[in-house]
């Protein structure tokens, strides 16, 4: 049944009100059309005026909840751009605040003035074009006309009824695709596993696909590029990005605001459901029950879910035990720090991207002192290459230097690669790095394959399936046997347990 709502367009400050009820009210389009130079006071000012008119339109939850967390960005005389927080906000407010906004806008900014959404997809990303996409307002227009009564200033809103099949927008950077994520040792599984997903969502093993490791190292990048796939495959799919604090958020707003079927709705009708950082669910027992249904409805059906997180679904913390067991139903894949050969491949893309030629003996420079993450690395050569545009620097190694060395003091972490611990480990017993994946079985070659599986159990986050990945694609009971017997080498024999420990602290560095 259609709800029916009767409008007063002006609050009742002086301002605002005429002198008698049946005075004429002045067009509302020379009120912020005047000054158009576009800076951001001018959007503040005329945003507060249209805030003015939906505050009295609506309830002070509903306004606090729906319309004091939009922020006005910017106006250029003829669209004024306004943030909003997520998705689902967007979403929401498309699907029952339309009509007021469109009248309340053209109201204030006048009947040809136009709305644009900047909606944040990706919290990660500094620069403001890439962590947000731009969509225009009113996508969903009324289907009754609006009314407006001069003689009275109040508006006649026929509000329609939600229509399931209404137009779902996408919130995936286009900048993240398969074709621009370097593909290495360190990622392998997890990328392969996410384009299989991303050709056939919901009709394979991986499902839900849960990609972890550090953070920085491209798991968002992957994890959107499955989506960004999907719906390169069919437009009309549902496809939904978010994280567990943007999903936290909204279930605190839809209990507030009395609208969880709406809610449970939203989440329960996509296609493919993507879920950055859901290590932040721990500790929020509500949300978690709420997302364990919400996943048992999707995969129940046939849909796809994908899932990061910074450590294994086993390791989560505060997370409870059947949500850890849906977790583990699909796919766990991990991605590791890049290799050297990696950062280098990292280097020279977003070189070429930046559409600057740097000398091999700097690129080498930088990737062999900066291993800690894929942002990191880009993060170095962007501010090598401002340094030398914006402060006129020569480009040279020195300068190379400075930069590396004042990102290294930045206090991130250095994570260990098992690329340098089969290096290591080969050194120490003097063997070759390629026979550790060799199918020898002499007691040598045995042993420091066993010794690499060992420590890189011990001091990385990997699973004992992608160590054996590491190693010729040995199965994970071949790597759990070969970390037994270290484990009673250690017990047993002297000799082996000195080389654990010297091998450890030459790791640990």
């Amino acid at each position: 049944m259609k709800k029916t709502e009767t409008l007063n367009l002006f609050p009742s400050s002086p301002a605002h009100t005429s002198g008698q009820t049946g005075d004429k009210v002045e067009p509302a389009k020379s009120m912020g059309r005047t000054d158009n130079s576009g800076g951001s006071s001018d959007a503040e000012t005329l945003w507060a005026r249209c805030l003015d008119i939906i505050r009295d339109n609506v309830s002070e939850q509903v306004f606090k909840t729906w319309f004091q967390q939009i922020r006005p960005q910017s106006w250029d005389g003829t669209q004024l751009t306004v943030d909003l927080p997520s998705q689902f906000f967007y979403e929401w407010i498309e699907e029952h605040y339309t009509p007021l906004l469109k009248k309340t806008v053209q109201k204030v900014l006048g009947v040809s003035a136009k709305l644009q959404y900047q909606v944040v997809v990706d919290d990660h990303e500094t620069d403001r074009d890439q962590r947000t996409i731009k969509l225009p307002a009113f996508r969903r227009q009324s289907q009754q006309p609006l009314r407006f009564e001069p003689s009275s200033a109040r508006l006649d809103v026929t509000a329609p009824e939600p229509s399931p099949t209404a137009h779902y927008p996408t919130y995936f950077n286009p900048r993240y695709t398969f074709e621009n994520f370097i593909r290495g040792e360190n990622n392998q599984l997890a990328t392969s596993a996410a384009m299989a997903v991303a050709d056939n969502p919901g009709k394979t093993r991986y499902n839900p696909l849960v990609i972890y490791g550090p953070t920085g190292l491209g798991k968002t990048h992957l994890v959107q590029a499955i989506g960004n796939r999907v719906l390169q495959h069919n437009r009309n799919a549902r496809v939904l990005y978010t994280n567990s604090e943007k999903f936290t958020m909204e279930y605190i707003n839809a209990i507030q605001t009395n609208r969880l079927p709406e809610f449970t709705q939203f989440y329960r009708t996509v296609d493919v459901l993507v879920v950055d950082d859901i290590q932040f669910l721990g500790g929020k027992e509500r949300t978690q029950d709420m997302f364990f249904h919400t996943f048992n409805a999707l995969h129940q059906a046939g849909k796809q879910v994908v899932l990061t997180s910074d450590k294994q679904p086993k390791d989560l913390a505060d997370v409870d035990e059947r949500l850890i067991s849906r977790f583990q139903w699909g796919l766990t894949a991990d991605i590791q720090p890049p290799d050297f050969e990696t950062r280098m491949a990292i280097l020279q893309q977003k070189a070429q991207e930046e559409g600057v030629e740097i000398p091999g003996d700097i690129l080498e420079y930088i990737a062999r002192h900066v291993t800690s993450s894929v942002r990191e690395i880009e993060g170095c050569l962007i501010s090598l290459l401002a340094k030398v545009t914006l402060d006129n620097r020569e480009l040279t190694l020195d300068l190379a230097k400075d930069v590396v060395r004042t990102v290294s003091n930045t206090g991130s972490s250095r994570q260990l690669t098992i690329e340098e611990i089969k290096k290591e480990v080969a050194l120490y017993y003097n063997q070759s790095v390629d026979l550790l994946s060799a199918k020898t079985r002499k007691h040598e070659v045995v042993l420091a394959r066993q010794m690499c599986m060992y420590l890189a159990k011990q001091m990385t986050q990997l699973s004992l399936k992608s160590i054996g990945l590491h190693f010729g694609g040995r199965d994970h009971t071949t790597v759990l046997h070969s970390c037994q017997q270290i484990m009673n080498y250690i017990d047993t024999d002297r000799k082996i347990r000195g080389d654990v420990d010297h091998l450890k602290k030459t790791l640990k560095g």
